[in-house]
C-alpha cells in the first residue's frame, strides 16, 4: 500500500478523533499557495463496508479534485481582468445582501405571521372573486375501470359501475380489487377531462356533446375493457365548483398576507429609521 496514502488515512482517523480532545492541532493534508485543505475539513466518504483500499482511493481522490479546482482558482484570480473582477465583486455582495434579507424575511414570517386560514375566508374570498374562477378546461366527477377483456360477470361489473348505490358500489370495489387493472374511484374529486383520455388512451373529440350526452361509456381495445361512468361535470367558461379551486384560494390568501407582512415589515423599519434620523438622503 502506498506509504503516503496510509499516513492521509491514519491522519484522517486523528481528525475523527478530535471532538473528543479539542487541543489536537488540525492537520494539513494539501496545499495550494496559501489555502490549505486541513483533515477536519473532508467530507465523510468513508462509510462502513468499505475496505481499506477503497477507502483510502476515494480520499485521495476527493484531495486531488480539492487540489485541481484551488489550482484553477487561483490562476483565474491572477489573470482575470480587473473590471470583470469589479463586476464579480458587486455581483457576490448583491447576492450576499439579497440572501441575508430573504432570510430575515423568511424567519419573521416564521415568528410573526399567522398561517391559519379560515374556511369562512376561503368561501369568502370565492364569493368574491367569482370571476376570477372560470374554468379553463372540462372537469368531471367520474369512475374509471379497466379490466381484462375475459373478465368473467363482466355484465354485473357494468350494471354495478353505473348505479349511484352504497351498497352496489362497495360490492363494485369489491369484484375490481379482485379482477380490474385499473380502478380509479373520483366521484369525489373533480378531475380535468384530459385524465379520463390518458386513461382511456384515446382523445375524446368534442368533449362538451360527449359530456351532455353521455353518463356511460365503454371502450375496447384487443386485450382491455375500459368503463367509465360520468358522475357529474362543468364545462369551460362555467364557474369553477368551490371545492375545486379551494387549494388554489389558500395559495391566493396565503401570499397575499405574506406579500403584506413583507411590505408591512420594509415600512415599519424605514419609518423607525426616519424617526430615529439614522439616515439621510442627500438632495
Amino acid at each position: 500500500m502506498n506509504k503516503q496514502l496510509i499516513i492521509i488515512f491514519s491522519l484522517l482517523i486523528l481528525a475523527g478523533c478530535k471532538n473528543n480532545n479539542n487541543h489536537i492541532k488540525r492537520i494539513p493534508l494539501a496545499q495550494v499557495g496559501k489555502t490549505v485543505l486541513y483533515a477536519d475539513e473532508m467530507p465523510t466518504i468513508i462509510h462502513h463496508g468499505i475496505n481499506d483500499s477503497d477507502s483510502l482511493a476515494l480520499t485521495q481522490n476527493y484531495i486531488n479534485k480539492w487540489a485541481r479546482r484551488q489550482l484553477l482558482l487561483e490562476k483565474a484570480e491572477d489573470n482575470i481582468t480587473p473590471d470583470l473582477k469589479k463586476e464579480i465583486e458587486k455581483q457576490l455582495e448583491e447576492t450576499r445582501s439579497n440572501l441575508l434579507i430573504y432570510q430575515y424575511q423568511r424567519q419573521m414570517i416564521q415568528e410573526k405571521l399567522d398561517t391559519v386560514i379560515t374556511d369562512g375566508e376561503l368561501e369568502n374570498y370565492y364569493a368574491a372573486n367569482e370571476s376570477s374562477f372560470v374554468l379553463t378546461s372540462n372537469i368531471v366527477k367520474a369512475l374509471f375501470i379497466k379490466l381484462p377483456i375475459e373478465t368473467p360477470d363482466l355484465n354485473l361489473i357494468r350494471k354495478l359501475a353505473r348505479s349511484n348505490d352504497h351498497n352496489d358500489l362497495q360490492k363494485l370495489e369489491a369484484l375490481c380489487y379482485q379482477f380490474a387493472e385499473k380502478f380509479d374511484d373520483f366521484s369525489e374529486e373533480w378531475v380535468p377531462m384530459y385524465r379520463l383520455s390518458v386513461e382511456l388512451q384515446q382523445n375524446i373529440e368534442n368533449e362538451e356533446n360527449f359530456l351532455k350526452r353521455t353518463t356511460f361509456f365503454e371502450t375496447t381495445d384487443s386485450t382491455s375493457v375500459y368503463l367509465v361512468s360520468i358522475r357529474d361535470y362543468r364545462l369551460r367558461s362555467s364557474l369553477s365548483p368551490y371545492e375545486y379551486v379551494r387549494d388554489d384560494i389558500k395559495r391566493i390568501i396565503w401570499n397575499t398576507r405574506r406579500f403584506e407582512f413583507i411590505q408591512s415589515l420594509e415600512n415599519g423599519i424605514y419609518n423607525d429609521a426616519l424617526k430615529k434620523d439614522n439616515f439621510k438622503i442627500y438632495k
